[in-house]
């Protein structure tokens, strides 16, 4: 069976992150990293222009799998860890397969030296890195050369000189060649910079900070402006390298559920590294939340089959759970050591749990939008509500506001391959009173269907209202308005629980309620309503914000004149806060993380 690429491309992410292709035989003949995953992957599929080594790997594609990271830098560092754990063979012939560079200080010399390292680590010193390319290395070095002048010159060039070179000249190095430096003065430099490339920077940063201020009160701009961009530089040398820290053994799990299909991803994680990921779709017929999934299948995974002798010395999930104890002293019992089952976790492994749960909900989406499975949910649907013929075309309607606040309404769209993104569309309501959703809704679908009926786009073949009869009764007046009768009306009434699986489907025509739909038909639905309820909610949040994008930091919520400073003074400018990560913001003094997401937010509209 060829790889379905349409439906795959369909829903990807534009988000960072490394893909894997496999053959028809689960074996991973590629690994690779983008920027863009889906204008990465997407260029493989392309009708002409491949060259030929590529057109014979794509010719053996059979499956692929994501991960998402936060970063193209640590998509670079997962990358690295998942050729050296596969060796696909494709990645020999279509990549520089080199190892990634390091940092590397001498300890043996009376006067050590910094360079760029790459390859075995035989040398007698200390390793930085890994580093993402040659080129960032050499920032690092051309960086560490201005603040410190640590030399940076060959053992043989150094001993052999009688006068300080060009470095000594344009101020980049102390010239311990020569003796202008003491062996005391010189080990402190060297000690700066080990304490810069081990992150422990802080009162270099402090001292830069205060120089850039003394510098501004004193009217020399143009000094102040080097040392802002010294310390933009330093944020972004800085920048937290996610797939590698500490020493660390864990499997990091997370867990998916929509329309009744779930995924977990677990991220394999030893010494630290991110060493590989893997996306199951296990069979919960009897879940219906994520807690509910993990309390099934992680007894599945780690307890059954051949007892895991790899078992990790600690299990972070991404919900608790009933029997979560209980698991944690069977696996310890197992591996016959202690094996910790954490939910509530912080810093590295926070982050590590965001990339898990980022990439599980990608792959559900992926799933779900998949052609065969498109297939048996569009056959249930039409034998649930009588059809006679598939739906080609189907619509669903929500409403997000807050408080009256910021009102959007939402329409997307599916046909047979699953979500039409191109076809979605917003609506900024205007002129309703606040709350009033009946009026929202109407003056959305009269907004839409007076468009459709003048031919500006396609009707569909079912209309989905999420709401029960009052709901329903607001479409029905619009479309009969507007002498629409020749489409499906339902309208989605969730049961008195809220709980989903228990909506009930009524059917505008004949007024039929159907109590217990078909579980492949309502799964479908249940997934075209998530879509509008999170299509909304997007639209909501970027227009209520759109204000407050467009005056910087004035008008964030906690955002005061003293964090404004502290922000400013961290990072050297608006432009590095926008390019800023949550991690980095929460970073500089007083910022939490519910302030820090609200300026994130603010700047990139989600």
């Amino acid at each position: 069976m060829s790889f379905d690429h349409s439906a795959f491309l369909a829903s990807l992410t534009e988000r960072p992150g490394v893909y894997q292709m496999l053959d028809s035989d689960g074996v991973v003949i590629y690994v690779g990293k983008a920027k863009n995953l889906k204008r990465r992957v997407a260029s493989y599929f392309r009708r002409s222009g491949l060259a030929p080594k590529t057109r014979a790997l794509v010719a053996r594609i059979a499956a692929m799998q994501v991960t998402i990271t936060e970063t193209e830098t640590e998509a670079l560092l997962l990358e690295n860890n998942l050729i050296k754990q596969y060796q696909p063979n494709y990645n020999v012939l279509l990549r520089d397969d080199k190892s990634y560079p390091y940092i590397f200080l001498s300890d043996r010399d009376q006067y050590p030296r910094l360079a760029l390292h790459r390859g075995p680590k035989r040398q007698k010193g200390a390793y930085f890195g890994p580093f993402p390319s040659k080129y960032a290395v050499r920032e690092s070095l051309g960086f560490l050369q201005k603040v410190f002048k640590v030399r940076q010159c060959d053992d043989s060039f150094f001993r052999n000189r009688s006068r300080p070179c060009l470095q000594h000249q344009i101020k980049r190095c102390s010239a311990p060649c020569v003796g202008l430096i003491s062996p005391e003065q010189y080990a402190a430099d060297v000690e700066k910079t080990q304490l810069y490339l081990q992150g422990k920077s802080s009162r270099l940063m402090r001292s830069l900070e205060q120089e850039m201020e003394r510098a501004a009160e004193s009217l020399q701009f143009e000094q102040a402006a080097e040392f802002r961009d010294q310390i933009s530089a330093l944020r972004q040398i800085q920048a937290e390298q996610v797939i590698e820290q500490g020493i660390a053994t864990i499997d990091v799990i997370s867990a998916a559920y929509a329309g009744g299909s779930a995924c977990v991803h677990v991220l394999f994680v030893r010494q630290g590294k991110v060493l590989g990921s893997r996306s199951y779709y296990p069979k919960v017929p009897l879940a219906d939340s994520v807690a509910e999934v993990l309390e099934q299948f992680l007894p599945a995974l780690y307890l059954t089959g051949d007892g895991r002798p790899d078992l990790p010395k600690e299990l972070i999930v991404s919900d608790p759970f009933e029997g979560q104890q209980a698991l944690a002293e069977a696996l310890t019992a197992l591996a016959g050591r202690q094996v910790a089952l954490r939910h509530q976790v912080r810093a590295v492994r926070s982050k590590w749990l965001q990339l898990a749960q980022r990439t599980a909900n990608h792959n559900l989406a992926a799933k779900l939008a998949s052609k065969e499975n498109m297939q048996q949910r569009l056959e249930a649907l039409a034998q649930e509500l009588q059809l006679d013929e598939l739906p080609n075309r189907m619509e669903c309607f929500d409403i997000s506001h807050s408080s009256g606040e910021a009102v959007v309404a939402s329409c997307v769209v599916f046909d047979g391959n699953g979500p039409l993104k191109s076809d979605y569309r917003r609506f900024n309501i205007d002129g309703v009173t606040a709350g009033d959703d009946y009026a929202a809704m109407e003056q959305a679908l009269r907004r839409r269907y007076a468009r459709l009926v003048n031919g500006e786009g396609r009707m569909p073949d079912i209309l989905f209202i999420d709401g029960g009869k009052g709901q329903l009764g607001v479409a029905q007046r619009v479309l009969a308005d507007l002498g629409v009768n020749d489409l499906c009306l339902v309208g989605v009434a969730k049961g008195v629980t809220r709980k989903p699986g228990l909506e009930t489907l009524i059917v505008a025509d004949s007024g039929r309620e159907i109590v217990r739909p078909a579980q492949a038909a309502l799964h479908l639905i249940q997934q075209i309503r998530d879509e509008a309820h999170r299509f909304a909610i997007t639209g909501h949040k970027q227009r209520r914000d759109k204000k407050r994008s467009s005056s910087g930091l004035q008008d964030i919520p906690g955002v005061g004149p003293q964090r404004r400073r502290d922000l400013l003074k961290y990072f050297g400018g608006l432009q590095e806060i926008k390019r800023a990560s949550v991690a980095d913001l929460m970073k500089v003094a007083n910022i939490n993380k519910k302030v820090a997401e609200a300026i994130y937010s603010t700047f990139h509209n989600q």
